[in-house]
């Protein structure tokens, strides 16, 4: 089997490229440096936004993981437009789709991809091309909480702070969490369609994950809840623009009641997966009190 894999130097394709190759598949990496790709592992130049670029890679893959990169709404577009149009010509085994924490599964939800944006135009025309398409639709990453401006107060003034309300409840998952459910999907014999949710259920509130960094790091952590905007004066130094649209976000989560999976579509419910405790996600990234996490990023 060869799976082609998008953003294999990232932090949603790098998990899932390594999971392929020690399940002892052939992945190929899909992106725009090879330079970049660690040595020993197949890589393959393309541009995401053409799809005279992506259409030969895609031929004779059993599998393809994408998602669309963080960036420009109309970058975003072009690169759904190129991905449909090349899975249409090369027709790979199957595609799977990360929503990379995009709402696609609740019609008439706030939080709703709108049905022009660039993640539902890549879901639907991907689907519409006749190629088996699962799409991985997480919620929260749990690596948003390891970004410096949050992880720097917790170690220092044990106060875990993120614009969410306390009892606000999340299916928080982790890339790695996402990337053992892609890896599933790319490779279970039957291939499973339509849209699997990935993250904790019932979902976790900020006293939760307070205390999984409190058993971690061995001193009290508690949650404090800050608004979005001072959220977005946080990571404006760190995103610069792209900052705009993460505050957006948390806007409208703090209008709603909850950000959580469906169980019925769940990978609990569907593959029979689930998402690793928080503690030992904690473990697994090798996250103290004094050392900085490893990850992709």
């Amino acid at each position: 089997m060869v799976d082609i894999v998008h953003g294999a130097t990232g932090a949603q394709g790098s998990p899932v490229l390594s999971v392929l190759i020690a399940a002892g598949h052939t992945a190929i990496a899909a992106v725009r440096r090879p330079e970049a790709v660690p040595a020993g592992i197949a890589a393959r130049q393309v541009d995401l936004a053409s799809a005279a670029s992506l259409t030969p890679t895609y031929e004779g893959a059993d599998g393809v993981f994408i998602h669309l990169p963080m960036g420009a709404p109309e970058a975003a577009a072009a690169q759904a437009r190129a991905v449909v149009e090349a899975v249409t010509r090369a027709h790979p085994g199957r595609v799977v789709i990360s929503t990379s924490g995009q709402v696609v599964d609740q019609p008439g939800s706030p939080l709703q991809a709108p049905g022009d944006s660039p993640i539902m135009t890549l879901i639907d025309g991907v689907t519409a091309s006749g190629v088996p398409t699962a799409v991985v639709a997480p919620r929260l990453y749990l690596e948003n909480l390891l970004l410096p401006v949050v992880l720097g107060p917790v170690r220092e003034e044990g106060v875990l702070r993120y614009p969410l309300p306390a009892s606000f409840p999340v299916s928080w998952s982790s890339h790695l969490d996402v990337a053992e459910v892609v890896v599933r999907l790319l490779t279970d014999a039957s291939p499973t369609t339509g849209t699997v949710g990935v993250g904790h259920l019932p979902g976790l509130t900020g006293p939760d994950l307070a205390a999984a960094f409190s058993s971690r790091l061995g001193r009290e952590v508690r949650f404090e809840g800050i608004t979005p905007e001072a959220f977005g004066e946080l990571i404006t130094p760190l995103f610069g623009p792209a900052a705009a649209p993460v505050v957006d976000l948390y806007r409208a989560l703090n209008a709603q009641d909850d950000n959580t999976i469906a169980e019925d579509s769940s990978a609990q419910e569907l593959l029979r997966l689930r998402p690793r405790p928080i503690g030992q996600w904690l473990e697994d990234l090798a996250v103290s009190s004094l050392h900085s996490p490893t990850f992709s990023s």
